[in-house]
């Protein structure tokens, strides 16, 4: 009886996996290696089997390299800026009056619970290039009004601005938290040996905050990499593509030209891109640990 209890205790768990997980991946991939579209639906005699083509065309196709490019870009900033604006507030929280704390945390996370279309409308309206109140700030300082969403490095800047205040509350609590873990007697003993705020920070504060620092970088990097909702808003990926992530692409291949061959293959390259991420991110963290 021992023999199969644990089995029949993981079995529920492998089954909701399999269910959600492993037969959509098969799914999907057994999709990419055919030329299923709109046509298919008509007659189960349209459907070919073409191997690798539709990765031999994403290879050759400048929209999919442009929306990796904008996602990477995305990642690559959005990533950085967001552990560094969620750690700075999660500190600034823990040393003003408590009373103040429930306050700013509650303002600092709102963001997080407020629906991502939402979040995305409101800042179209703000970034507005005729009645956008970021623009009457600009104008009111003397400096000249911007076409945030009509120009292409433009538009990926506020794109990446609006991703990163819509998440950082997230980090902040956690690290919020992480830090009153902290024994205060570290950093009294800092202080007599005369270290200031900077080396506080740099050598108790930040070391002790690394595996929940790594944590929250790979919960970013796999969210930022499924980049939707906001360039479809405010920009729908323009102009002239500069906004289409790999996630708006996938959706435009297979909702709007009904390429599902083609918006699979697509699927199959993210899975494969967030994969090499994560397993990068815990490469360098062993690596770090071991140094």
């Amino acid at each position: 009886m021992k023999s199969i209890s644990g089995p029949l205790f993981v079995l529920p768990a492998l089954t909701l996996i399999a269910l959600f997980v492993l037969i959509p991946f098969l799914g999907v991939l057994g999709l990419s290696m055919t030329n299923f579209d709109i046509y298919v639906l008509a007659s189960s005699a349209n459907l070919h089997f073409i191997g690798g083509a539709n990765y031999a065309h994403l290879f050759h196709d400048h929209a999919a390299w442009q929306a990796l490019e904008t996602t990477l870009t995305v990642v690559l900033a959005g990533v950085p800026a967001t552990l560094a604006l969620s750690l700075i507030c999660a500190l600034m929280i823990e040393s003003i009056a408590p009373r103040w704390r429930g306050l700013f945390r509650t303002a600092f996370f709102l963001p997080v619970v407020c629906s991502t279309v939402a979040v995305a409308i409101s800042w179209r309206y703000l970034l507005n290039t005729r009645y956008g109140l970021v623009n009457h700030l600009l104008l009111a300082v003397h400096l000249p009004a911007l076409n945030w969403l009509g120009s292409p490095t433009l538009a990926v800047i506020a794109i990446t601005v609006v991703v990163v205040w819509k998440g950082f509350g997230y980090g902040m609590i956690i690290l919020a938290a992480a830090r009153r873990e902290i024994p205060e007697e570290l950093y009294d003993i800092a202080r007599i040996e005369g270290a200031g705020v900077r080396r506080q920070l740099l050598s108790i504060t930040v070391p002790i905050l690394a595996p929940t620092l790594g944590l929250l970088a790979l919960l970013d990097v796999a969210g930022y990499w499924q980049l939707f909702a906001e360039p479809y808003v405010l920009t729908q990926g323009g102009p002239m593509g500069s906004t289409m992530s790999l996630l708006l692409l996938m959706y435009d291949r297979g909702f709007r030209w009904w390429r599902w061959g083609i918006a699979s293959a697509l699927a199959m390259v993210l899975t494969i891109i967030m994969w090499l991420f994560a397993w990068l991110q815990r490469h360098t963290k062993t690596s770090w640990r071991e140094g």
